[in-house]
């Protein structure tokens, strides 16, 4: 019991919150791009958070469920389909057994998540299910899914689904997200820059560049100069560094993103806007604002308490739904 994947889309993945512990040894943690969204995509089904998804970009792949399941679909909206009746987003779903989940056309965002009840049986490696295309390791066999991949679900009951349902609530998820307003924290370098630059910085916008990927995202815009270049050790970095490249063009690393690295480290971006981040699509604008420590610290706390609300409430939607069936 499980999906098929019919079509392959463009560098789908099995993905859950990532392995940590290992950047010493140069293994990066990974994991999903955008934790609200796949935190979600597991609350609406009754998961742990840390349940492994599948995140898919667009065009995604076409999806074939052998056996019935309860699902979720989270973060872009691809305008999804199964069997042909629009589906939504932020909610959980009913579906039968040999039901086609197909993404129409990109509506907005750029990753979106599959989560099923109980979640995927994969491959784990080194504590995490996480997809490392790189190492060829977790996941599945350590790849992008392809054709013909068939995923099993750890929930192997006959569930008798016979009509594709949409269960009577929804995830509010549009006090997560900013329009593509990124925040950010001074880095170790970023006193290096010359002024000019430092508010060039959060006055311009920035386009996402089509060479953008799991490992980074390239920025194009305004030049950044250094008021006095040299040459940096390399030093650790994380997801959210913002790196400036020798052109004078930013570069900000993902969730892929190498362990350490020799560029100057002119910011990081708050944890709270990653989600964000991780949503835009490349030819999009993004703009960086300019926090302390402190203000990011808030704006994650208060993202986290809204998190669990949110989980909170889902919980108990899940729960009274299935008692009063």
């Amino acid at each position: 019991m499980g999906l098929h994947i019919l079509k392959p889309g463009i560098a789908d993945s099995i993905q859950d919150m990532g392995r940590y512990g290992y950047q010493q040894l140069g293994i990066p943690p990974g994991g999903v791009m955008d934790r609200i969204a796949a935190t979600v995509a597991n609350t609406l089904v009754g998961n742990k958070i840390d349940e492994p998804v599948l995140e898919m970009h667009f065009p995604a792949a076409t999806i074939l469920f052998e056996s019935s399941m309860m699902i979720a679909l989270t973060g872009a909206d691809f305008c999804a389909q199964i069997n042909g009746n629009e589906v939504l987003i932020n909610q959980p779903i009913l579906v039968p057994a040999r039901s086609e989940l197909r993404f129409m056309k990109h509506k907005r965002g750029s990753k979106v998540y599959l989560s099923v009840e109980e979640g995927f049986q994969t491959s784990q490696w080194l504590g995490s299910n996480s997809t490392s295309v790189l190492l060829h390791k977790g996941g599945q066999e350590g790849r992008n899914l392809i054709k013909n991949d068939l995923l099993e679900f750890n929930n192997q009951e006959d569930l008798e689904i016979d009509t594709l349902t949409h269960l009577p609530w929804r995830a509010s998820l549009a006090e997560f997200y900013s329009d593509n307003l990124i925040a950010f924290m001074p880095g170790a370098e970023y006193s290096q820059l010359e002024k000019i630059s430092q508010t060039s910085m959060v006055t311009n916008k920035y386009t996402v560049s089509t060479y953008s990927n799991r490992m980074g995202y390239r920025l194009e815009g305004q030049a950044l100069l250094l008021s006095n270049k040299k040459e940096c050790l390399s030093s650790a970095v994380s997801f959210g560094t913002i790196q400036l490249l020798p052109n004078a063009q930013m570069i900000v690393l993902m969730a892929d993103h190498q362990t350490t690295g020799g560029y100057p480290r002119i910011g990081h971006v708050a944890s709270s806007s990653l989600p964000t981040l991780a949503q835009v699509s490349a030819g999009e604008l993004i703009q960086f604002e300019l926090v302390t420590r402190d203000e990011a610290e808030i704006m994650y706390l208060q993202q986290q308490q809204n998190l669990q609300q949110l989980q909170n409430a889902c919980n108990f939607r899940l729960q009274e739904y299935f008692r009063n069936e």
